[in-house]
């Protein structure tokens, strides 16, 4: 059966989260701690589909959870944080959350969210094909690598699936809702400014490396392009 890694130092909410996981045909895996998070998923890492990670917990925190967790897999995480501020919003998705849920928090809301992320992911396996080229730029996401003339550079997870949307469409203008229906998925409970701040961190980091080739242009008014020169 699939499992969920359910990590949080608060035995009801783990308690809670895990009823309703088996609801959804899910076999919660339960971790009290970072460092508990880590060996289950170490141990589980097969049968994970799903990761839910408490920001506050003891031993070692979500965020240095969810960094370590990322360098060997992909799986989808969705970081759970009593505090609202957009400093830990944009932390948990730099570091590759693939959303995040504010405490307190309805367990209908987090399954929602849970739903939402293997429903557009499932969608993206579906549909992709695993590598794009095109001029310098190479993306393979079978491995999550985006390449400029050979050199990796250091994306995060939406980064990567954002330049890939752009990428494989080149010939069609995105609106912002557009970016956030195929990113972040239909139930995604956040707004175009999200899309617009991991635009501008993108170009950021892809304005160090020579793109004559190829560029993310804006359309004034309507929203974002991939254009190959």
């Amino acid at each position: 059966m699939n499992k969920i890694l359910i990590a949080d130092d608060n035995k009801q909410i783990t308690s809670i989260l895990a009823s309703y996981a088996r609801k959804e045909g899910l076999e919660p895996v339960i971790a009290l701690d970072g460092a508990e998070a880590l060996d289950a998923f170490a141990r589980y890492q097969d049968d994970i589909v799903m990761i839910l990670l408490d920001v506050m917990m003891p031993e070692v925190d979500g965020f240095e959870v969810c960094r370590r967790l990322r360098k060997e897999s992909m799986v989808p995480i969705i970081m759970i944080t009593a505090r609202g501020e957009d400093y830990d919003k944009i932390m948990g998705l730099d570091i590759g959350a693939d959303d995040y849920v504010i405490k307190p928090f309805s367990a209908n809301e987090v399954m929602a969210r849970v739903r939402a992320v293997l429903r557009r992911i499932q969608v993206q396996e579906q549909q992709k094909q695993n590598v794009y080229e095109v001029s310098n730029l190479k993306i393979d996401l079978d491995k999550y690598v985006v390449e400029i003339g050979g050199e990796e550079v250091a994306l995060t997870k939406k980064e990567i699936e954002l330049l890939w949307t752009l990428a494989k469409n080149s010939t069609k203008v995105f609106s912002r809702e557009n970016l956030l229906d195929s990113i972040w998925g239909y139930d995604y409970f956040g707004d175009s400014r999200t899309v617009d701040s991991h635009i501008k961190r993108l170009r950021a980091k892809l304005d160090k490396y020579d793109h004559e080739g190829w560029d993310i242009k804006t359309i004034w008014g309507v929203g974002y392009r991939f254009e190959v020169k």
